[in-house]
Formats: structure tokens, sequence, C-alpha cells
């Protein structure tokens, strides 16, 4: 049978093309989207700080509860600190020879002419973890001095000698630049203080941010690591060794690693689904136009098992070599991905790969079994052909459907339907997942019915055609006699129409209602931002200028929340606000409680975040550097997408974030203020808070308005990613259709048929399968997109540019179009006499 197969696939080189390039294209995606998963879980960034220890122990950056897998973790926002009294038990351990406690706060450096460099403070002792050394100067041994590294001085315009204002929570301060020092720091700027004075900066006494773990001469890092964490079992800490000393030293890596792991996984799902789609339906273009050989096996006694291990095998000698070749390309692919997202901000620029093994024997593995899967499915119906009724049944087209898949394609739909009715009872992320889902599963269902859906379509659709000539009459009987060949075509281009336009559109239609909330939310005047933060005493700072009746500090922070469902553990991150003042300034649509009530250990939730609480219960949360917060719920709102699910109280939120400063104030004025001298004197406040500017209140934007942005840039290249892969497939699909059809065009050819009206026949041919693809592709995602808005706005409407809607619809037809007529040209390049002859 192995080598039958063999044959086949030698003497079908052709008809096996269009498996080989959609197997290979197919498995070079999975097997990127695996190596971004497993750089994901093990790559990181070069470390700093810490360039000079082998060891580091920081806090536990991540929340997970037990009994939640490894994927359900949640990155903090805010390093957490570690106590210092760890130091004596890691000293302790056997090997390590010196620990250094190093404390780190965020600090903005003020320049001559007013403007602001952020950089991070640390105590002078943790400078020989780098390591940094004075070049000029000498360390700071008294509460008015610093030390600024090179890169800072030569920003901030200073030396040695100078005084150098710096803010932390506060007004600046100035301080003596008694050294100027060198080390290894490219990407951030620090500050060293005296160690006593670092600690009272940080705002965290008796914690750090992290120890500096030195080991002995010839003591291996890797086991004193391990003996490290032995010693802390049952301690909130992470003990890094190696490249992952840069997780502890940048938290971002930590967030940039989860996104890309949980981006590449769902990426790489769709692309799979995808594949097994476009590879099953090139099989069975492929497998139906082997009817008459098949019939003719069929006849001289092989059976229908027979039959579908000869094509399983033929698909297999394919999907090897493509696999195998698509796993290789595969590294490639992952090295453009990580490039995009690092353009767009997902990972840092200097995260690297980690290619290993494994994602690309995975995806040879989902290669080849995805086309085996296609290869079955494409099979059972000419491997059940009765003998007695197998030549007739090849000459012609097969009129109806398989049992199991009318009932399949049934479900399918019916599956969609349901999925697209989420939006009208939940909103946020779930919604648009799920309205993206639905299409996916409809288009699945429709490609499943195939004929049994296509033919209806065919007959509306080619009437018109029949008044166009002969090539209209021609290309009209064509495909109402094949519509199982036409639903082939059919599938690949709704699938890239309704794909594209579901994910584009479903975006445009959370920022709309964003936006539209955030505005209908926001009635303050003004709003005072600055690079870096606010210092919380602005606000007050603010109520006392003439003309504002009332100022509220804002703070944008996040918070985990841990829910169960069963046995299984769900822990997500959403974003969160706190406030301190908000009538006048805000207005968060109050459905219980009030939010006058938000002080202490309280919060308020969005109503739908809070289903199922009442006012006074608790409300059991980690804030955003994994401290574990038990809060009374005190009021439940519903404008959840402009500020968030979670309301806290300012005090709280500030004291549980790295900077420990306000995001903005906003600000209200009073009645009969003047309004452009009060605008003059908030804008005066940045004389005693350097980099403040006062905007008006378009300047607030949603809380996750980053990770919103971030999102639409990601869906945006798996949308490109997963077209061209589309794309060429449809090409593929398309032309080798029609290049295999080069008997049919002789024998029009032969009966009188011209040269032009053969093209004009396939051209019209192609406008009608370009223009039940068009209205099949748009209608599927219009229902679930109408129900998105009207859940999310009460609005049916699509939101976004409709050129982005026209261009998806151009580029598919004249892809469509083109992958017709230019294999139609070259077919009826040979002459009718010879074409005719020519095998099948």
């Amino acid at each position: 049978m192995r080598s039958l197969a063999w044959e086949m696939v030698k003497a079908r080189k052709v008809a096996f093309a269009g498996a080989f390039i959609a197997i290979l294209l197919g498995t070079a995606v999975v097997a990127a989207c695996g190596v971004l998963m497993e750089s994901g879980i093990r790559s990181g960034v070069p470390t700093e700080r810490y360039a000079a220890v082998p060891v580091v122990v920081g806090g536990q950056q991540v929340v997970q509860p037990e009994g939640a897998d490894f994927l359900e973790a949640q990155q903090l926002g805010s390093p957490p600190a570690v106590p210092v009294e760890l130091a004596e038990r890691i000293a302790a351990v056997p090997g390590v020879a010196r620990v250094v406690g190093e404390t780190s706060f965020p600090a903005r450096a003020v320049t001559a002419d007013g403007g602001v460099v952020e950089a991070l403070g640390h105590n002078w002792d943790a400078a020989v973890l780098t390591p940094m050394t004075v070049r000029e100067g000498r360390a700071p041994s008294a509460a008015g001095e610093v030390v600024v590294d090179a890169g800072l001085a030569a920003r901030a315009g200073v030396s040695v000698g100078d005084a150098l204002p710096v803010m932390t929570t506060s007004t600046p301060v100035e301080y003596r630049v008694v050294g100027v020092a060198g080390g290894a720091l490219a990407k951030q700027s620090g500050l060293y203080f005296t160690s006593p004075l670092a600690e009272s900066l940080s705002g965290t006494p008796g914690r750090v941010h992290a120890f500096g773990v030195f080991v002995g001469d010839g003591v291996d890092a890797g086991e004193v690591a391990e003996r490290v964490e032995r010693a802390l079992a049952g301690e909130a800490v992470t003990v890094a060794v190696g490249g992952d000393r840069g997780g502890v030293e940048f938290a971002e890596v930590g967030r940039s690693r989860v996104l890309l792991l949980a981006i590449a996984g769902s990426f790489a799902g769709i692309a799979l689904l995808v594949a097994v789609f476009v590879v099953a339906g090139t099989l069975a273009l492929a497998i139906d136009q082997r009817r008459r050989e098949l019939a003719l096996l069929r006849a001289i006694a092989a059976t229908p098992r027979q039959i579908v291990r000869l094509i399983g095998r033929e698909t297999t000698v394919v999907a090897t070599m493509a696999a195998g070749l698509g796993a290789a390309a595969g590294v490639l692919v992952a090295g453009w991905l990580r490039d995009g997202f690092a353009a767009i901000g997902v990972i840092p620029d200097d995260l690297a790969l980690a290619v290993g093994p494994a994602p690309l024997v995975a995806a040879f593995l989902l290669g080849v079994g995805a086309a085996r899967l296609a290869a079955w499915v494409s099979a059972r119906r000419p491997a059940r052909i009765p003998p007695t009724e197998a030549l007739a049944e090849a000459a012609t087209e097969p009129r109806e459907l398989g049992r199991w898949r009318v009932v399949a394609g049934t479900a399918f739909l019916a599956g969609g339907a349901a999925l697209a009715l989420v939006p009208l009872f939940t909103r946020g992320p779930a919604a648009v997942a799920m309205t993206s889902m639905s299409v996916l599963v409809a288009v699945i269902g429709t490609a499943l019915l195939g004929p049994r859906a296509v033919r209806p379509l065919v007959r509306l659709a080619s009437a018109p055609l029949e008044r166009l000539g002969v090539g209209g009459y021609l290309a009209a009987h064509t495909g109402r006699a094949n519509a199982r060949r036409l639903s082939s075509a059919l599938t690949p281009l709704m699938l890239s129409i309704a794909f594209a336009v579901v994910n584009f559109h479903s975006q445009t239609a959370v920022e709309a209602a964003t936006r539209a909330e955030l505005a209908a939310a926001t009635t303050a005047d003004h709003v005072l931002s600055a690079p870096g933060g606010l210092s919380p005493e602005v606000a007050a700072a603010a109520r006392g200028v003439p003309g504002v009746d009332g100022a509220t500090a804002v703070v944008r922070t996040n918070v985990v929340v841990t829910s169960t469902f069963g046995e299984d553990v769900r822990v997500e991150r959403a974003p969160a606000l706190g406030v301190d003042d908000v009538p006048g300034t805000l207005d968060l649509g109050v459905v219980s409680g009030s939010l006058d009530d938000l002080r202490g250990e309280t919060v308020a939730l969005d109503d739908e975040t809070a289903s199922g609480r009442t006012i006074g219960d608790e409300v059991e949360l980690h804030l955003d550097d994994g401290t574990v917060a038990r809060l009374r719920l005190v009021a439940t709102f519903e404008r959840g997408m402009a500020f968030g699910d979670h309301v806290l109280p300012v005090d709280l939120a500030r004291a549980h974030t790295a900077a420990r400063t306000d995001t903005a104030v906003l600000v209200r004025l009073s009645p009969d203020a003047d309004r452009p001298a009060t605008a003059r004197a908030l804008a005066a406040l940045a004389d005693r808070f350097p980099g403040l500017t006062v905007g008006d209140r378009s300047a607030l934007t949603a809380p996750d308005g980053g990770d919103r942005s971030m999102q639409f840039w990601v869906n945006l290249m798996a949308v490109g990613v997963i077209l061209g892969y589309i794309a060429i497939s449809v090409a593929n699909t398309l032309v080798l259709g029609t290049a295999q059809r080069r008997r049919e065009f002789a024998l029009l050819r032969l009966i009188g048929a011209t040269r032009r009206q053969v093209l004009r026949a396939m051209r019209a041919e192609a406008l009608l399968v370009v223009a039940i693809a068009v209205g099949v592709g748009t209608l599927l995602p219009a229902v679930p997109l109408a129900l998105l808005g009207i859940g999310l706005m009460g609005d049916p409407l699509p939101t976004g540019s409709p050129w982005v809607y026209l261009g998806i619809v151009g580029f598919t037809a004249l892809l469509g179009l083109l992958a017709l007529t230019i294999p139609t040209r070259l077919a009826l390049r040979t002459r009718p006499v010879e074409a005719i002859g020519l095998r099948e």
C-alpha cells in the first residue's frame, strides 16, 4: 500500500501540490506560535542592575492560587517587596558568600530647564550588584547627598558639586551631587542615596526590592539557588539565576511573557483550526477530481477500507514532507512575529526567542495529524460508493450530502447563533471573544453544509448571468451542476472575509463603546497630569486655587481576582481605579450604595462584576503588589468599561503601587469661576510640581487604554498572518481547480465555443463565486456584530471605517478573479485536440 501511495503521489503531483502548500504554510504558522509560547515560558531579557551577582531573590511576581494551573497565573503590576529579615536565612545557606539588599523606587530628576527625567532610586550599598563604580567624586555619606549614573548626569546637565532636585512622592527636594558613577545601565537611570534615606524614600521600611546573593569561589550558582529556595520555602519569593534575573529587575518582562504566551496560544489554536479547514477543502477538491480513478478501484474489488487507507497513505507522504519543511520555516516566521510584537510594544526589544525542539516536533505532528484527519473526512464518501454504482456515480457530481455532515453543519450553525447572543448578557473581553468565535463556528457550519447551502445561492445569483450571452449561460449552468466544486472554492473566500471583518469591527465596537462611556462618565472641567505621575499633594494644591470647586485624585492600578467554578480555579487581572472625591468630576452611574462611603478597606464594583453580591458583602482580591485585601462592598455602578470593574479608595490604591503617586487629578470649577484665570492658576502649579500639565476632559483615557490599543494591533497582526495564509490557500485551491479543467475547456471548444467565449464564461463564473463569497462572508459576521453593538452601546450599526471593509472585500474579490482567470488563460493555450486527450 505504501509503494502504491507513493506512485499515486508521483503521478498526481499537481493534484497534491495544493495540499502540500496548505500543510506547509499551516505547519509554519503553528510552529511559529509554538516557538513564541516556549519563549513566553523560558525566555528573558539581559539583566543590568544584577549583572555582577549570580543569584537574585525577589518578591513573587505572579498570583497563582492553589489549584490554579500555570496558564491561569496572573502577573502583578507592581513588584512586591521582600522582608529584610530574610537576609539572615539566605546568608546561612551553604555556599552563600554575601547577601546585599537592594532598595528600589521610582524617582524623577528635575533638569535646569524644568524638564523631568524618570529614574529609579537605590541605596548605594546595592551598587555592587551592577557593579556601579564612582568615576568622579565619592559615594554618598549623608542624607542630602546623591550619586547619579553617567547617563543621567549628561541628560540632567549636572556634575559633581551641583544641586539636583529630585521628586519621589512630594515636591522636589534638592540633593548635592557628590559622585558620578558608571556601569551597565542602558535601559534605565539610577540615583543612589544612603541606605537610611533610600529606605525612607521607598515608602516600604523594613522591606527591599530584592537580594543579590554572591556565592563562594568554585560553588555552582544553580545549586546555591536550589538551596535558597528550600531555605525560603513557604515565603512569597522568587529565586532567579542566569537569564531569569532580568525578570526580577524588569517587572514588565513577566507581564510580556504572560501576554506573549496567551497571544501565541490563542493564535496557534486559530491557525490550526484554519489549517484543518483549508487542508480539508484542498484535499476534498483533489479527491473529487479523482472520482473516476477511485470508482475504477472500487469496480475492481477495492474495499472501502482500502480506499480510505490509500488516500490516507498518499496524504501522509505529502504531509510528512510539507510538515517537515513547515516546521523548519516556523523558526523564521516566529522571528518575524517576534519583531512585529516588539514593534507594537507587546514584548521588549531584547526579549530573545527560545527555540527548542518541542514546538517544532509538536507542529510537525499536528500538521501531519491535521492532514490525516482532513484526508479521512474527505475519503469517506468515495470509499463508500458501491462497486456497481461506481462508474455511474463518477460520471456526475454527487447530489446529496452524508447524514453526519448535515447534522454536524446544522449543529455548528446553531452553536454559532448561540455564541452570538452572549454579548446581550455580558460585556468586555468575553463578549468580543464569543462574537469572533460565533463567526468562525458559523463559517465551519456553512462549509459542512457545502452544496446544500450553496445551491440555492447559486440559483439566485446565476439567474442574471443567463442573460449575459453564451459566457453567462455556461457559467450559470456550470455553477448549478457543480455546486460541490463551487462550495470548495467559496469556503476559503468566505472565511477570509468573515474572519477579517469580525476581528476588525469587534475591536472598533469595543473602542467606540469605551469612548462613549468615558465621555458620559467624565464630568470634570480639567485634567492635571505629568510624566511619571503626580504627587499626592497636587490634589490638595488644586483645591486651593480660586475658582476650583473640587479636585479628585485618580490612581490607575490593577487588581487580581480569583474565582472557582467547580474544581477549576480562574485568576483574572482587571483594571481598577482609585479615587477620593467623586461628585462633580466623575459620574460612574451608581446603581446601589454610595461612593461617599468609599474609604478605608472598601470597594465599589461594576454591577455585572458584583452579580450575586449585596452592599456590605466582603470582596477578596489581590492588590497591584500582590497584597491580599478583604474589602467591604459599598457601591455598585454601571460604567465599568470607562474606568474598570473595581473602584478603590485612593489611599489604598496608591499605597500598593510602586510609584505611590497619582495618575491624574480631575478638577471641577465653580459656576462663577473665571475659567481662563483659573486655568492659568492651575498651570502655575507646575512651578511647584515640575512636569505638570493642564488638559481638558479628553485627556483622560480608559484605565486599560494602552492594553486595548496593544490588543488591537495584536489582532491586526493575527488577522494579517491568517489572511495571508488563507489568501495563498485560496489562490492555491482555485488555481489548481481551474487548471485541472483543461479537458472541460477543450470539450467546449471542440463543440464550437470560441476561446473568448470560454474566457467570458470563466469570468462570469469568477464573478458568481466572488459575489456569493462576499454576500455570505458579510452576512455571517453582520448578525453577531450587530448583537455586539446592541450589547455594548444599544446600537446595531457597525463602527469603524467602511474603507477597511471595502478593502477586505476588494482584496478578496481581486484574489478570486485572478486565481480563476489566469489559469484559464494558461489552460486555453493548449490545442483542444491535444487537451481532450490529456489524462484527467
